[in-house]
């Protein structure tokens, strides 16, 4: 969330930077400014009393070494009053402040001075492409027939074991989505990153640090007897280690890598572009997380495309890069690359990663800092995380670019991990 300090210092600024993701802040931030005034207030006056009780507190000593008894009872009545008017503004501030976290929190992330304005898809940028579109044969199929036919993923039983969107993985469709995790961990570990496997539940704290609370909690499971939530992407456990540290300068960046089944309830998702692996709601990803000097983070978020962009390539899938504009951003984003892969036989692009810098956005939900080395005074990370990769999408291009008359040639990388190098 947004500092109230930057919110006091640049009003004007805020409220134009964010009418680049078409949202108008300047009620809410009056609104803000306002409890901060009326908090500040109150601070100033409890402060001030707080200071006289301390100073009549002293005087209370001296007046009973110096056998000043009745001017001592004088004074301990009137710290009994001041007291009284001390608890009388904590009781006042304590709806203020839960007020102004409420109109903090409703404040969107500032977009980066890159970010182009728009409403949409149609308005992203495209920053580079790679890849050779395929050739396929004339009978080619999408991945949604291709499964059937080769027996490899049954949405059939999964809804019988579950429901939509919970598909079984079969044979050597289990064998590849295996292989597909394990080869992105691997080439996360080759460039630095440190595994880590957290857990697949959260609970409410670690949803609000990373911005899933209050803004998502509707396309999340929620578990309602423990109040746990099943997590969207392992960029909430593992940005959520981070929460309430205070790290040494001289430790960042620091670069996780982890490995999560991932649950989304994707509410009112339906149509043709949504159909068989394009959109799930229990499904494989392999995260990258980092957590920045924010003099660096920029240089962070270029290094974790150019990683995003190797996988893909080795993957040998035509793709794009698009920097995402304003109206096309999250909520918690300040800069996001979004990676799309051709689908051959869909004849259309799917989305497969993204990859956004947050700035301090979400390190001041989870009050994760830094401090330089010999400086007393702390200030917060910057955090970033991308999809390294979300398998589904994957797989279907891989099915449907690699399609043959003799069955799906699998991409090189793969065979090590897969053991074939066809599914027939």
């Amino acid at each position: 969330m947004l500092t109230i300090s930057l919110i006091r210092e640049k009003k004007e600024f805020i409220i134009e930077r964010l009418k680049i993701k078409n949202f108008d802040a300047e009620e809410i931030i009056n609104r803000i400014l306002l409890l901060d005034s009326s908090r500040r207030e109150i601070q100033s006056r409890t402060d001030a009393l707080q200071g006289d009780m301390n100073r009549i507190s002293k005087e209370i000593g001296s007046m009973m070494k110096g056998g000043r008894r009745d001017e001592a009872e004088t004074a301990k009545e009137k710290t009994f009053s001041i007291k009284e008017e001390i608890k009388s503004l904590t009781d006042k501030m304590i709806p203020i402040d839960n007020e102004l976290r409420t109109e903090i929190i409703r404040l969107p992330n500032l977009p980066h001075e890159s970010v182009p304005p728009g409403h949409g898809a149609d308005d992203n940028v495209e920053v580079r492409s790679g890849g050779k579109m395929p050739l396929l044969p004339e009978n080619s199929l999408p991945h949604w027939d291709l499964i059937k036919k080769y027996d490899i993923i049954d949405f059939d039983l999964g809804i019988k074991l579950t429901g939509a969107g919970f598909p079984v993985y079969k044979g050597k469709g289990a064998k590849l989505q295996r292989a597909l995790i394990t080869f992105f961990l691997d080439e996360g570990e080759k460039t630095g990153y440190s595994e880590v496997m957290p857990p697949i539940l959260v609970n409410e704290d670690s949803g609000f640090g990373t911005g899933q609370l209050p803004d998502k909690e509707g396309q999340m499971y929620h578990a309602t007897l423990d109040n746990f939530y099943l997590v969207p992407t392992a960029e909430v456990p593992v940005t959520n280690i981070y929460r309430d540290v205070i790290l040494n300068a001289d430790a960042l960046p620091i670069k996780n890598i982890a490995y999560t089944p991932c649950f989304r309830r994707e509410a009112g998702s339906w149509g043709a572009h949504v159909r068989g692996l394009n959109r799930l709601h229990q499904f494989d990803k392999v995260e990258i997380v980092r957590i920045a000097h924010p003099d660096h983070s920029y240089e962070s978020l270029e290094e974790m495309v150019t990683h995003v962009e190797g996988l893909v390539s080795k993957l040998d899938l035509p793709y794009r890069i698009l920097r995402l504009c304003g109206g096309d951003m999250s909520f918690t984003s300040a800069l996001t690359y979004d990676f799309e892969v051709w689908s051959a036989s869909q004849k259309r692009w799917l989305e497969v990663s993204s990859v956004s810098n947050f700035e301090s956005f979400q390190a001041n939900r989870l009050k994760c800092r830094f401090k330089e080395k010999g400086d007393k005074q702390t200030r917060l990370v910057h955090t970033l995380n991308g999809s390294a990769l979300a398998l589904p999408r994957i797989v279907a291009a891989i099915l449907e670019n690699n399609q043959t008359e003799a069955g799906i040639n699998i991409p090189n990388v793969l065979v090590p991990y897969t053991g074939f190098d066809i599914i027939n």
